[in-house]
């Protein structure tokens, strides 16, 4: 299971001792992952020395800030994540929708550094990846190669970006600035749902023994991180929000699949309140939906298949939105036709309007469906969903322009912004909602045995054994152990 990023001992003790001595000459400290969860925990020397680093630098320090309670400047840390309660005014719905902001992370503006970040911390410290040989190759339909870029660079080791041809063209402009070299960016053929394709370039690239690839679909460490870090930051929102609302219960947590890591933090969501985990793709390829493909635009849910790190057994429901309706909202949200009508029509507060860049397209995707799933369920003002927006807008300009030109003649004005609000916000219903039966779980999870057996050549038994919850549980034994081999290699690298 060492290829599944689950190694919990030192398994090439050359290759460590060669780590040690490069991040003691780069002077790079890694944080733990209780520190991520909870970073009142990082040293107040640290804290203290962040004051004067850029979050968008790569800087060591900055690894640090790879959690949920950055401020709105991403400079400082805010007492609890942040985020927006979304008004009836806007959703249609009484029940409280409350989105955490992923643009706050740092380097990126998106969570998915998050990820980057736990697939190649515990590589590192057990001695499987060292940094003067190896290249980090980050398979990606969304921001999680953007993450693994950031990340190798900070860690003194070359990332390669691998990625769909036809991402928006803000990707590949960020990509050009951060990596070593051109040819770190390969463009696979196709766009958000070519995950195959993704795979198959990297089965090519892993020939080189000199590759290593950290596959966000079937590291374990990426559900893990978001297990601990994200949902523990999601719970601190919960119990805020009791505490001015005793009332309140929490129902959902609503995620877009992509890689499912961001799902795991519904694992711990759902132990301790009893919520249900909603996992959502896009209407034009449902896969989970009904073994579905397509193509759709919902950038950053890459799907066609079902990710290894997906709790399928746990989930409770399926949502699709389809990509209509996010592109149409990527637009209502920026365009000043839009925010106008927002503000003047639907009396849309000022402090929810100025958190409207923080929706990139699958935010605006979970969003959608959250509002479906409290239609769904028949929710009311004392029940809130939680839910991320995984990144903001500033990825998206050039996909709006598109929109505009081909969905709105070339012109957003008052007329097209009622009309989107009533068509994909107020007329957002119960269509493609499916609560799981044990016989639904079952069949998405033998939709993974197609890729992960036949293709990517797991072993039966590691594959089978994700159906049973006590494999889940007994993954979070990792963390204190990662931990304690981080606090050791942090040691080791401070040392004279």
């Amino acid at each position: 299971m060492t290829q599944l990023g689950l190694a919990t001992a030192i398994v090439d003790r050359a290759t460590y001792d060669r780590t040690v001595t490069r991040f003691r000459e780069a002077r790079i400290v890694l944080p733990t992952f209780a520190q991520l969860a909870e970073p009142s925990r990082i040293p107040a020397e640290v804290r203290a020395a962040l004051d004067g680093v850029d979050p968008d630098a790569a800087h060591p320090l900055n690894l640090f800030r790879v959690h949920w309670y950055n401020d709105a400047r991403r400079a400082g840390t805010a007492a609890i994540p942040e985020h927006v309660v979304l008004p009836e005014e806007l959703t249609g719905v009484k029940a409280k929708i409350v989105v955490a902001l992923g643009d706050r992370f740092p380097m990126i503006r998106a969570h998915k550094v998050l990820a980057a970040y736990a697939c190649l911390a515990p590589r590192v410290v057990t001695g499987q990846f060292d940094p003067t040989v190896h290249k980090a190759l980050w398979p990606s339909t969304g921001n999680y190669c953007r993450g693994g870029v950031a990340i190798s660079r900070i860690m003194g080791c070359r990332g390669v970006a691998i990625l769909p041809e036809g991402m928006s063209a803000e990707r590949f402009r960020w990509l050009e600035q951060w990596v070593a070299d051109p040819g770190d960016i390969v463009r696979t053929p196709g766009s958000e749902s070519n995950v195959k394709e993704i795979y198959d370039a990297c089965d090519a690239l892993a020939r080189d023994p000199a590759n290593v690839v950290f596959n966000q679909f079937c590291e374990f460490g990426n559900h893990l991180a978001h297990y601990q870090c994200t949902g523990r930051a999601l719970a601190h929102l919960v119990e805020t929000l009791q505490g001015a609302h005793p009332r309140l219960a929490l129902r959902a947590f609503v995620a877009a699949t992509g890689s499912a890591g961001t799902l795991g933090a519904g694992d711990l969501l759902k132990e301790r309140y009893g919520a249900r985990i909603v996992a959502v793709e896009a209407l034009e390829c449902p896969t989970m939906l009904s073994n579905g493909f397509g193509e759709h635009n919902i950038q950053g849910i890459g799907d066609k298949h079902i990710p290894l790190i997906h709790n399928v057994m746990n989930t409770d429901l399926v949502v699709a939105v389809s990509d209509r309706s996010t592109d149409a909202l990527g637009v209502l949200f920026d365009a000043e036709a839009g925010r106008a009508y927002l503000r003047q029509r639907r009396r849309i507060p000022p402090a929810v309007l100025e958190r409207l860049p923080a929706f990139g397209l699958s935010s605006i995707c979970n969003v959608v469906a959250a509002i479906k799933t409290v239609k769904f369920l028949g929710l009311g003002e004392d029940d809130a969903i939680l839910t991320v927006a995984t990144d903001g807008a500033a990825m998206y300009g050039s996909e709006r322009e598109k929109t505009i030109a081909t969905r709105f003649g070339g012109c957003f004005d008052a007329a097209a912004a009622g009309e989107t609000f009533a068509q994909h916000l107020r007329g957002a219903s119960t269509d493609h909602v499916r609560e799981l039966s044990h016989a639904d779980r079952t069949r998405i999870f033998n939709l993974g045995y197609f890729t992960w057996v036949e293709q990517q050549g797991l072993s039966l038994a590691d594959f089978t054994v994700r159906r049973d919850q006590a494999f889940w549980r007994g993954l979070r034994d990792l963390l204190p152990v990662w931990d304690d081999m981080i606090t050791e290699f942090n040691r080791r690298t401070e040392s004279r």
